[in-house]
Parts: structure tokens; C-alpha cells; sequence
């Protein structure tokens, strides 16, 4: 094993000790060892990195930009070890990134939803969807998250939801109460769920029409065809399992901004809730709804006596 192969092991092994994945890395680095090999360089150097990162030829800037990342990150490391390294400049690739517009589920188009769903087939599949899409749109957990949920996640006696650090973004573990009603509605698929498939070939808490886990593509497609037969989703509005989250945020701060209560002292539980970094990210969603804007200049207003 080359030189080169042995310092991108130490790297990967001492970062997934830190807690990182890298599972993007532990694929792209062996290819630009290979690459950097194949022209007989022994170091990182920004000219082949950047010309590695360009490859394949004809790609989309952003898939250059995110090859470039990795590489810039193994170079880091390596110039720890040999000064000769060089870590290539970062903003090479002139890539904007933008969020997709999220659509904002109205309660109307929740129940519409829910409805919907209940009308699938076979029975389990629309039993699951619709507990699954019902605790996504009153706990803004993410669907990845979900869809990995065990029946032992469950603690429907203590009213608790626990997301696993395995399943978790960035593997941060929380604890998700549940409001009573959804304790109630998660209890009733349990006993359907139960009822229909009593054999289940999975210890998943949603099952697919098969008794098997819900795969996480299944749920994107299944929303999309429900979404086009309520006429939600048009050329220019495209409805995500992702805004059933960024939906309950939005109003649960819509909610708070009207009772008046301080949201700056509430944030940080949202945010732990959500499974957020920080307040930062939590505080993003103030930009997705006019309506939540409109009450939060009010707020200001009024903090200041009216003055601009």
C-alpha cells in the first residue's frame, strides 16, 4: 500500500472517530489517490486536485465543488504531515446554492392529505402512510427519520419518540414527546398494524404493504402521486415530504409570534426538537413564510414604538 493510500486511512479513521460518517470520502478518496498515483505525484497538489475534482468532464459545477471539498479536506490533514501538500483554494467553482422553495402545508391540505392516503392500497400500506405522514406533519421529525423508527422507538406508554444516533442527522440522538392525540394515533396503526400483519418481516414500527420496512423513496413517490391527484403539485409547486417539517416549524412560530410569548427564550427547545445544530438553522425558516415576516416586523414595531 502506497504511502498515499495509508495517510487517506489515518484520515477516515480518525474523523469517523470524531463521529463523521464520510461515506461520500471513503468513495472519492481512493479515487484521487489513484489519480494522483497514475501521473506519479506522491502529495496533493491544488492544479491535480482541482483537475481531479473536474472530472467527469461536462458536470454540473456543484458535483466539482463537492468533489473539490473533499479533497481540500484530505489535504488539510496531509500538510500536517507533509509541508509539501498543497491545499487547493476554496470558491474555484462559482456554485450559488439555493433552497427549494418549500411549499406550506395548510391544516386543510394536512387532512386532504391524510385522506388521501387512507384510501391506498393494500390496507397496511394506507394504514402506514397515513400514521407516517400524520407524525411527520405534528413532530417535524425528518423522514429519514421515520421510516427508521423500531416498534422499541416507540414509547407510546411514556409518550416518547427515540431517534436513534445511527438514524439521526449528524448521529445527534434526541427524545420527541408526543402531544396525547398522537400517542392515541400512533397506538390505533400499532393495533391495526398488528391485526394486518401479524408476522412481519421487519421490527420496523411502518410496515409496507409487504410487512417490510417503508423504504425512503417509496414515501417521495407515494406523496408525489398523492399530491397530483389532489392537484397540490403543478409545474411550479412541488410539495416535499420535507415541508411536512419545514411546515410544522413555520407554525409552530406563527403561533408563538401570536400568543406573544418570547420566541428568542423558546427557540433553543424548538431547535433541540427539530434535532437542529443550533437556533441558527431553526431561525431560517422566519424567511419561508410571508405571514410569519408580516408578524414579526409587528412585534418589532411595537418593541419600538412604531419607529422604523
Amino acid at each position: 500500500m502506497s504511502a498515499l493510500r495509508g495517510h487517506v486511512d489515518d484520515y477516515l479513521r480518525v474523523r469517523r472517530a470524531l463521529g463523521f460518517k464520510l461515506e461520500r470520502h471513503g468513495r472519492l478518496l481512493p479515487q484521487l489517490v489513484a489519480y494522483l498515483e497514475a501521473v506519479g505525484e506522491r502529495t496533493v497538489t491544488s492544479e491535480l486536485a482541482i483537475a481531479w475534482a473536474r472530472l467527469p468532464v461536462g458536470a454540473h459545477p456543484a458535483h466539482w465543488a463537492a468533489r473539490l471539498s473533499v479533497a481540500r479536506g484530505f489535504a488539510a490533514f496531509l500538510q500536517t504531515i507533509d509541508p509539501a501538500t498543497e491545499i487547493p483554494p476554496a470558491g474555484v467553482f462559482a456554485v450559488r446554492r439555493q433552497r427549494p422553495t418549500p411549499y406550506l402545508w395548510s391544516q386543510p391540505d394536512i387532512c386532504r392529505l391524510l385522506a388521501a392516503a387512507r384510501m391506498l392500497r393494500p390496507p397496511l400500506r394506507a394504514a402506514s402512510y397515513q400514521a407516517l405522514f400524520g407524525l411527520l406533519a405534528v413532530t417535524g421529525m425528518r423522514v429519514g427519520e421515520a421510516v427508521a423508527l423500531d416498534r422499541d422507538d416507540i414509547g407510546l406508554a411514556a409518550g416518547v419518540i427515540t431517534i436513534r444516533a445511527r438514524v439521526a442527522k449528524l448521529e445527534r440522538a434526541r427524545l420527541v414527546p408526543l402531544h396525547a392525540s398522537t400517542v392515541d394515533a400512533l397506538d390505533r396503526y400499532a393495533s391495526t398494524r398488528e391485526r394486518l400483519c401479524p408476522r412481519p418481516a421487519s421490527t420496523a414500527f411502518f410496515l409496507s404493504g409487504a410487512g417490510t420496512r417503508i423504504d425512503r423513496s417509496d414515501v417521495s413517490r407515494t406523496l408525489r402521486k398523492i399530491t397530483i391527484t389532489l392537484g397540490l403539485r403543478t409545474e411550479t409547486t412541488c410539495p416535499r415530504t420535507h415541508d411536512l417539517r419545514h411546515s410544522f416549524a413555520v407554525s409552530t412560530l406563527i403561533d408563538w409570534q401570536r400568543s406573544g410569548v418570547p420566541v428568542d427564550a423558546r427557540i433553543a427547545a424548538l431547535s433541540t426538537y427539530l434535532g437542529h445544530v443550533g437556533p441558527a438553522e431553526t431561525y431560517w425558516y422566519l424567511t419561508a413564510s410571508p405571514e410569519l415576516m408580516e408578524l414579526a416586523a409587528q412585534r418589532l414595531d411595537l418593541r419600538f414604538g412604531g419607529r422604523s
